[in-house]
């Protein structure tokens, strides 16, 4: 995965020499319709070649995304539908995908009725999710990385990131996996 706009720029660059003839557009006008699943930082990255299939004319629905594009029916990312779709925000974009599929009219992939379906559903099924867990200092992770290691040696990161959001504690994904490697490498 792609840290930054420019690395997915690079991993975009990259496949589209490898086989040119698979170009968003191309696929698109093979099959009279596309639908798109990126996060923010790859539709960044990939903009010209969203900005020609949307030119394009094909069905298009870009789930996630950046912005909007005239052309193309964007799904903006909904965190407020995690509850609903389960799983974690990192794979949302893709269970939303899924949840767009099922209201579609087979064989169609943007028709008005599927767009109304898909109005009533997320207004139906939207759960803002409202955390008020309190923030940790760097040395008050590790110490409850340590600690929880000795009781539970065979726990997993995530697990034991689990075990302090559970406790109302805050730390996000990130910082906590970079606490735990340097906490775990110093034993």
């Amino acid at each position: 995965m792609a840290s930054s706009t420019a690395q997915a720029a690079d991993w975009w660059d990259h496949l589209q020499r490898m086989d040119e003839s698979h170009s968003l557009s191309m696929i698109a006008a093979s099959v009279g319709r596309i639908l798109v699943v990126l996060s923010e930082t790859y539709a960044q990255a990939m903009h010209r070649d969203l900005l020609v299939l949307a030119a394009s004319g094909a069905d298009t629905v870009l789930v996630g995304g950046a912005y909007d594009l005239d052309g193309v029916l964007r799904i903006p990312a909904n965190a407020a539908l995690r509850n609903a779709l389960g799983g974690t925000l990192t794979s949302l974009n893709t269970r939303m995908a899924a949840a767009w599929l099922q209201h579609c009219t087979p064989g169609q992939l943007i028709t008005p009725d599927a767009k109304e379906r898909w109005t009533t559903w997320v207004d139906q099924a939207a759960c803002p999710e409202r955390y008020a867990r309190i923030p940790m200092s760097d040395a008050a992770v590790i110490d409850f990385i340590q600690d929880m290691k000795s009781r539970y040696p065979d726990a997993s990161r995530t697990r034991l990131l689990r075990l302090l959001r559970d406790k109302g504690m805050a730390c996000e994904q990130k910082r906590f996996a970079g606490l735990y490697s340097s906490t775990i490498g110093q034993r």
